[in-house]
């Protein structure tokens, strides 16, 4: 184990973090603990026109929310501080000053339209880069008097880094193995703005260096990426502490064609972010998995195999045990597909699991979202009846409303299929017995209803349902005598009243 390992999870705060975000947060956070390394959060907003306001707050609940909380960070602190890029840019200027220096980097002083109609030259393809860079504005091209005349005057440019021709540049990728590029396809990419604040590429490899991080672990889209970042490393002379790299693989829509987007919720009706997110825009408000219902553990566990396995057949293991298992060598290649019903599985498999007094308070939101009494006399006994017949907290309400409201409808299909002489007779039969009983527990009310339909004649299978639409108003549902005795004998014995008088009611379907 080695403890000098430092990983960073570097969010932009342009919007709410979305799951492959925090995918990509999970396998930092668990590669840091795997190896009693440091995990930290810094957040890149140096992209200020992109900036939303609230974001790099949602993305600190979110992690928090998973249980991922930071050794370093913007609210944790650490000496290799701030861990806000913001906060940085006199940090940046100093390294862009040493790369123009060094020839590694140019002004470059194009409008707009200048760089329009070089790229229009090539059918919109062309790159500023060795092909290009020596028929623009720049340093190269312009004596260094009048580059210090421009800007002296003001004139608006940005730092561009000089890519070198003709070269092989490799690196080693944890996951992909050995990734070699060719500089003729590489542009030379801005590196300081025209606001004076540096774009990603030159931020990440200074901060990486500065913070002394030794794995960078990000997703795949940054694989082209990474061979300007080497080339700075190079140019900044920082190549022996250069960290490894892993890219990680996408996480794909349901269909498994094209990378999961945050329309992709709204589309298919699940959810794409960990917590809800409320914007001005209501187009641009979306639902999380914690108001779809979602237990947090549940929903790092199913994160945790987009992409990744043990190399075993167990899929339920708590984040501790994630610790324990987590290797970058067990990381797919491919994209992996969003499940949608994998992921309620899980959910099912920790509600199921939970402490029921956990359980409880978990619910009461939702009750109370849906209007209902979270101070129920029963709820105790309604949440360990239900506890494991709902996949999500959301269900339960609809799930069990018929403890706290009157039946509003019946389901008239499988009435008018088991509804006749004998069941009515039967029904009635059970309401009679049922109103001299004097312990109404769920154990002797099945007991002696199971007397009365073996002498009877009747099936269960005929007179169970019924039973079932008379407490709840549907056919299919929790044990039908747990219910009764929750909800108590006058209830019970009331149901069953106004249910006799409705099914009598009902013409045939």
């Amino acid at each position: 184990m080695n403890s000098n390992v430092r990983v960073r999870f570097a969010p932009s705060p342009t919007g709410p973090l979305h799951i492959g975000g925090l995918r990509t947060a999970l396998y930092n956070y668990l590669f840091a603990r795997k190896h009693q390394g440091s995990f930290i959060l810094r957040i890149e907003d140096t992209d200020q026109n992109r900036y939303v306001p609230g974001a790099e707050d949602y993305i600190k609940r979110s992690l928090q929310w998973c249980g991922l909380n930071p050794d370093e960070g913007p609210d944790q602190g650490g000496l290799a501080g701030p861990y806000r890029q913001s906060e940085r840019a006199s940090i940046y200027q100093e390294y862009v000053e040493l790369l123009l220096e060094k020839g590694k980097a140019y002004y470059a002083f194009d409008t707009v339209e200048e760089l329009e109609a070089m790229r229009q030259q090539e059918q919109g393809h062309a790159k500023y880069d060795s092909s290009t860079r020596q028929s623009m504005r720049n340093s190269l091209t312009i004596k260094q008097e009048e580059v210090e005349k421009l800007v002296a005057e003001g004139k608006p440019y940005v730092i561009r880094m000089l890519v070198p021709e003709a070269r092989q540049i490799h690196f080693v990728d944890r996951i992909r193995g050995e990734v070699e590029f060719d500089s003729a396809e590489l542009d030379d990419k801005v590196i300081l703005k025209a606001d004076g604040l540096p774009t990603y590429h030159l931020a990440n490899v200074v901060d990486d260096h500065l913070m002394q991080i030794t794995h960078v672990i990000r997703g795949e889209e940054w694989l082209s990426s990474t061979a300007h970042h080497v080339l700075l490393y190079e140019a900044l002379e920082w190549q022996d502490s250069m960290p490894e790299f892993a890219h990680l693989p996408l996480i794909l829509k349901p269909t498994g064609k094209g990378k999961l987007s945050k329309r992709d919720g709204q589309k298919f009706g699940f959810p794409v972010f960990p917590l809800a997110w409320q914007d001005a825009d209501p187009n641009e408000s979306f639902e999380g998995f914690d108001t779809f219902g979602f237990n947090p553990e549940a929903l790092v566990n199913f994160l945790a195999f987009l992409g990744w396995n043990p190399g075993t057949e167990e899929e339920i293991f708590t984040l501790s045990q994630l610790t324990q298992a987590f290797s970058l060598d067990h990381i797919g290649k491919s994209g992996a597909r969003f499940d949608y019903d994998k992921a309620l599985w899980y959910n099912s498999q920790y509600l199921s699991k939970m402490d029921p007094s956990v359980f409880r308070d978990a619910i009461i939101p939702f009750l109370d979202k849906a209007g209902f009494d979270p101070n129920h006399s029963k709820l105790t006994s309604i949440c360990q009846l239900m506890q494991d017949r709902i996949k999500t907290y959301a269900e339960l309400p609809d799930a069990c409303r018929f403890f706290f409201i009157d039946i509003e409808q019946y389901d008239e299909v499988t009435i008018s299929k088991k509804w006749n002489n004998d069941t009515k007779l039967l029904l009635k039969s059970i309401r009679g017995s049922l109103s001299k009983s004097t312990d109404f527990n769920a154990e002797k009310i099945k007991s002696k209803v199971s007397e009365l339909i073996n002498q009877a004649g009747v099936k269960f299978g005929d007179i169970l349902p019924l039973l079932r639409i008379a407490l709840t108003g549907e056919g299919k549902g929790a044990d039908v005598f747990s219910i009764m005795e929750i909800l108590g004998a006058e209830s019970t014995l009331d149901r069953l009243d106004k249910a006799e008088s409705v099914f009598s009611g009902l013409k045939p379907v």
